[in-house]
């Protein structure tokens, strides 16, 4: 086997390793914002400025001052995403390039999304003079994203399964420094876990070796596949600060922290042929072997201005910006294996991103209110750099909700959600040299539901 073919069948284990650093995945890209059923009924407009919201206490403590009292909420919205592919052709490397061999054999995957819950839950304790500063505990679930394909899918060689989950707890402490101004901040312990398939395509780069072809390997006819698994403990922090200019207006300021990922303990299985792994073994031994590995990971900082203002009785507006800096945290990451694996800078090329929505509430009765929204959610992705893992896109947002106050003390919520999205492209070329070209049919909606209890 010449060097050259190594270099490929090693870059594409490393690259399609990258779930040790994260994998492509999605939300903009894989960040959730699904933390408020009341904040989805408005396309989370005025996400962290507007009154009786629990979910402050994660995106904005300085808000606690518009809480009523002590309370607990507790969240659940219901995620459901749905990725069909349309190929428009997939082809194994031939002799006059990538893409010009034969056509690579295999189904569009079936559909690669998901139906999945995100749980929230949120606690808030005033205190001191005057119940002029306030405590918070919370449990919420910032990023997370999973497609899965049929494992003899078209396009298998680029992706067959990608899962991501970021649960965080925090606790928060604000202080009101008179009725129009207060200062809050958080920090929270963050869990991240990550597990990442996809197949190898050992016959490709063993046909290409000297004696290769004499041995029988052809493209296509000696798939391996591999699975990484990572997972790690990492800690972040949020502040804010809530001003009211009138009774009326309330304007909010936060930040959230970047948060760095150190994955020390990570595992990569690779499974390869019997015939191929002896040739493997001799020619590259400690390559494509069971190993550990580590790598680095930053998920992205946030900062969001949102502001409410109360028309009247019945009527508020509100209206939130958030911008995420994907951009310095997913550039390039760098995976570092035990094995005699090489090291591989992966680029993932993320853009910065910028969310914007636009909501209302309508108080229908003292019991009863009416919540709609409308946003644009910038995808970090690219035509250029968008892949089978997270075929993500920029969306538009509508969205509806209900409230309910039966009693004083307790408060229930509904949202509703629908994702209206183009259809993205992918054009990709593995690392053996086979292409899979095509369209996605994506789209998504998103159903919440939550109880607010004051004690």
């Amino acid at each position: 086997m010449t060097a050259s073919t190594f270099a490929r069948v090693t870059a594409l284990a490393v690259g399609i390793a990258g779930a040790l650093a994260f994998g492509h995945a999605h939300a903009a890209a894989f960040q959730l914002k699904e933390n408020s059923a009341k904040g989805l009924g408005r396309a989370f407009a005025g996400s962290t400025s507007a009154w009786g919201d629990a979910s402050v206490v994660a995106t904005n403590p300085a808000s606690m001052r518009l809480l009523d009292g002590r309370q607990f909420q507790a969240d659940v919205s219901a995620i459901s995403f749905s990725a069909d592919f349309k190929s428009e052709g997939g082809r194994y490397v031939g002799p006059t390039g990538p893409g010009t061999g034969t056509p690579i054999s295999g189904g569009n995957g079936g559909d690669a999304g998901m139906i999945a819950p995100v749980p929230a839950a949120y606690l808030h304790i005033p205190f001191g003079e005057n119940d002029n500063m306030h405590f918070g505990v919370s449990l919420t679930v910032p990023f997370g994203f999973t497609t899965e394909y049929d494992k003899d899918w078209v396009g298998r060689y680029h992706g067959v399964k990608t899962d991501l989950k970021a649960i965080d707890l925090g606790a928060a402490f604000s202080y009101d420094v008179n009725p129009y101004v207060s200062f809050g901040a958080g920090v929270f312990v963050e869990h991240l876990t990550i597990e990442l398939t996809s197949a190898i395509d050992f016959g490709t780069a063993l046909y290409a070796s000297p004696g290769g072809a004499q041995l029988g390997f052809r493209p296509g006819n000696a798939d391996g596949s591999y699975k990484v698994e990572g997972d790690n403990n990492a800690f972040g922090w949020t502040v804010g600060g809530t001003f009211s200019p009138t009774e009326d207006t309330n304007i909010a300021l936060s930040y959230r922290s970047k948060v760095e990922h150190k994955i020390t303990g990570g595992k990569a299985t690779f499974n390869v042929p019997p015939t191929a792994a002896a040739v493997l073994a001799q020619a590259r031994p400690g390559q494509y072997v069971n190993t550990s590995g580590k790598a680095t990971l930053e998920l992205p900082a946030s900062a969001t201005l949102s502001v409410t203002h109360r028309i009247n009785d019945r009527w508020t507006v509100m209206g939130d910006v958030t911008r995420t800096a994907w951009s310095p945290s997913f550039d390039t990451v760098t995976i570092d294996f035990a094995s005699n694996q090489p090291d591989q800078a992966l680029p993932f090329k993320y853009n910065d991103t910028t969310f914007t929505s636009i909501g209302t509430e309508y108080k229908l009765s003292d019991t009863l209110t009416l919540r709609g929204g409308v946003a644009y959610d910038q995808s970090p992705t690219s035509n250029e750099h968008r892949d089978v893992r997270v075929p993500d896109v920029t969306r538009k947002w509508l969205s509806v909700g209900l409230g309910w106050t039966p009693s004083e003390r307790t408060e229930f919520n509904f949202g509703y959600t629908h994702l209206f999205t183009d259809e993205p492209s992918i054009n990709l070329v593995s690392a053996t040299g086979s292409t899979l070209k095509g369209k996605y049919d994506v789209g998504g909606d998103v159903l919440a539901a939550s109880i607010n209890y004051k004690f």
